[in-house]
């Protein structure tokens, strides 16, 4: 598939796509994950969140799934989302984007304090 073709996505995007790589989460749950990928650098308050998702879900990269297992406790108001086969693409594309990024600043030694002279 040409990742041309993918829909771009934005960081508040791609950080939900994350969330949801490992399965199945609840706004919630999306909103601690990403709080602690970042080490609370990065908090998705609620309005930001339902709009991504929102955005995500017209998008064809997430869909809302199926409620609760045995194991949690019934809030009929909590949604649960997951990622589609194309959302999952996309994420793939993201991260892969960011690897190569950080390899190039890794090259410049920026990540190691020792930027490089031309």
């Amino acid at each position: 598939m040409a990742q041309r073709n993918l829909p771009p996505v934005t960081p508040a995007g791609f950080q939900v796509l994350l969330a949801l790589a490992g399965g199945r989460a609840h706004g919630y749950g999306i909103m601690g994950f990403v709080g602690e990928i970042t080490g609370g650098s990065v908090q998705l308050g609620p309005g930001t969140l339902y709009r991504t998702l929102a955005r995500l879900a017209a998008d064809g990269l997430v869909q809302e799934a199926p409620g609760m297992s045995e194991d949690e406790p019934h809030d009929a108001r909590r949604r649960y989302y997951q990622l589609t086969d194309l959302g999952r693409q996309v994420a793939v594309r993201e991260a892969e984007l960011l690897e190569r990024l950080t390899a190039a600043a890794v090259d410049a030694g920026l990540l190691d304090g020792q930027a490089r002279t031309a």
